[in-house]
């Protein structure tokens, strides 16, 4: 059932450097596609003061429990069920929103569907973070991305790394400004937005 992301564990530690001071002054955290559930507990862990509350479709709760139940977090929530593509966005807002390595697997239009839901949920000065790889001006950043691309469309070619250009169309749509723009290891960005209103 605990499924394990390497990848989790290597990127963990620059994306709190992050996280620690964008959501400072934030309380209730909507991280979307939380995957196996490592970062939920981690991030948890090392910013108390958060209560963060894992999404994902029914099929990865599994894993996301058990690292919920092992952990023994009281700031972790049970994750909720959260299908972008569909209406079942949950009523509450957050003055906080996560996602990582989300927006490459989904597809096209299942990305525009979750900035929409973003824009809904999100209260006025919350913050948003994506973290992922992104291409700029239609090109990608280096050959990995390259590769990784190729992979990612064999496997579902609805899929794939999306232009930061679009997605930043999409954020300013849904009421999101641009904050800031982080480098991060193995050639992936942290996108934070501030929701404007």
């Amino acid at each position: 059932m605990k499924q394990y992301s390497q990848a989790c564990d290597e990127n963990r530690e620059p994306i709190l450097a992050i996280i620690r001071k964008t959501f400072a002054d934030a309380h209730n955290i909507l991280e979307i596609a939380s995957g196996t559930g490592q970062h939920a507990v981690y991030f948890a862990r090392q910013l108390p003061h958060l209560t963060w509350q894992p999404s994902d479709l029914i099929e990865n709760h599994p894993s996301i429990r058990a690292w919920r139940d092992d952990a023994g977090l009281e700031n972790v929530l049970p994750p909720i069920e959260l299908d972008v593509t569909k209406n079942a966005w949950p009523s509450k807002q957050y003055d906080g929103l996560f996602s990582a390595n989300s927006t490459h697997i989904m597809s096209w239009e299942a990305v525009q569907s979750m900035f929409s839901g973003i824009g809904k949920l999100l209260q006025r000065d919350a913050r948003c973070c994506l973290y992922g790889p992104f291409n700029y001006g239609g090109t990608f950043t280096s050959d990995s991305n390259k590769r990784f691309d190729d992979w990612l469309k064999q496997r579902d070619p609805a899929s794939g790394i999306r232009d930061y250009e679009a997605i930043a169309e999409l954020a300013d749509a849904n009421d999101l400004e641009l904050e800031s723009d982080n480098e991060m290891p193995v050639n992936n960005r942290l996108l934070v937005w501030i929701k404007r209103g």
